[in-house]
């Protein structure tokens, strides 16, 4: 495929994303479609589609239509291209550019130039403060790739040779002990054989240093109760010989979980919503609740303008009621961790002080977040005691 044949096709998926088919589903049905098209050209096409979405409203603007033409069009004018070059109806690219597309747009500003929807940036510019606008530059751009090494089949260092014998260049990530930042190589990864046999999972580093906050020990009767994909059950099963239990609320989430845990050699049981109270109580709950996705909207930009008021507002409820279930399956001295990959404060600290106020016994014992801006995901962690007597 030419240049302008990548566009093209990337234009016509971004319009049936536009148009409320997900990304993934999308793209995948352009490449069934497509069989002429080789790897390095569907991998184009998806990096046109994600960065169109990242930057949505900017482009939009900067291509003066919400539309799949829209956003390549602003995306070449952001970057300083040529649209004439490439929007020229030749080799499968798009149709020349019409006398009104020619019409150069004002530059957009604040939240618009941003990429925030305009309606959240008060909530999303005070729970970040001085560093709203680092974070929002930085939710525009594409998310690196980090790894968790899996420090029972090996260290480190190991992990790198490894990786870098399969053409996969690696350094170490600060933010967590376990973690490796791909800086080379990122596609291959899937096809390694440090990956298949469960040397290295991708997972942030964040996402790591959420669980390396927790006070894990061995012989610890562990739920993970939002488990999802289960990478943070796996990450616990790499840092003490537990007793470890996934439940989510849609058990489909966790269809993965059995391969990726053989894989790791962990040991992993799945509870239904019907089993939670007689398999507890537990020693520590982690609920890595259901949010905006605000700190992974790179990752999957489509959240960031699919989110409403009224999403936001039941989320917030449905935190609440997940930390209240939660709290219930922890045993008398036990620990409750609520996690979010989210950046504002509506679902990290203000639910976290809400449940304390209205739930005597339970304590604060340690808290901290990441932000994108840092060269992670953003996320949010609190770790909860409960008193021994409490109820």
């Amino acid at each position: 495929m030419t240049p302008a044949a990548r566009l093209q096709a990337a234009i016509e998926v971004l319009d049936q994303i536009l148009e409320g088919e997900p990304a993934e589903k999308a793209l995948t049905s352009w490449g069934r479609r497509s069989r002429f098209a080789g790897s390095k050209d569907r991998a184009a096409v998806r990096d046109h589609v994600f960065s169109a979405l990242r930057c949505q409203r900017s482009h939009a603007a900067m291509g003066g239509a919400r539309s799949g033409r829209g956003l390549i069009l602003g995306a070449l004018r952001e970057a300083g291209g040529d649209p004439d070059g490439l929007f020229s109806g030749q080799g499968y690219g798009p149709e020349p550019l019409t006398a009104a597309e020619r019409l150069l747009p004002s530059p957009p500003q604040g939240a618009e130039a941003l990429d925030i929807p305009d309606w959240l940036w008060p909530e999303f510019s005070s729970s970040l403060g001085e560093e709203a606008e680092a974070a929002a530059l930085a939710l525009r751009e594409r998310a690196p790739v980090h790894l968790r090494v899996n420090t029972g089949r090996g260290t480190l260092a190991q992990a790198q040779d490894a990786l870098d014998a399969e053409g996969i260049e690696t350094r170490l990530h600060p933010v967590a002990a376990t973690a490796l930042e791909v800086t080379e190589g990122a596609r291959k990864l899937r096809n390694t054989k440090v990956y298949q046999d469960g040397l290295v999972e991708l997972q942030d580093a964040a996402s790591q240093a959420v669980t390396s906050l927790l006070p894990l020990q061995d012989g610890m009767k562990v739920l993970d109760y939002c488990a999802g994909g289960g990478g943070k059950t796996l990450a616990m099963a790499a840092q003490a010989k537990l007793r470890l239990f996934a439940h989510d609320a849609d058990p489909k989430r966790m269809k993965d979980l059995p391969e990726r845990a053989a894989r790791a050699g962990a040991q992993v049981q799945h509870l239904l919503t019907a089993d939670l109270e007689r398999s507890g109580p537990f020693d520590l709950v982690l609920c890595d609740a259901p949010c905006s996705g605000s700190g992974s909207w790179r990752r999957a930009p489509e959240g960031k303008w699919r989110l409403t008021p009224e999403n936001l507002q039941a989320l917030h409820r449905v935190q609440a009621e997940i930390l209240r279930a939660a709290a219930g399956l922890a045993a008398p001295g036990g620990t409750l961790a609520y996690a979010t990959c989210s950046m504002l404060n509506g679902e990290n600290t203000e639910q976290v002080q809400r449940f304390l106020q209205e739930n005597q016994g339970w304590a604060l014992a340690a808290q901290q977040s990441w932000h994108v801006q840092n060269g992670t995901d953003g996320f949010f962690v609190a770790v909860l005691t409960r008193a021994k007597g409490g109820c």
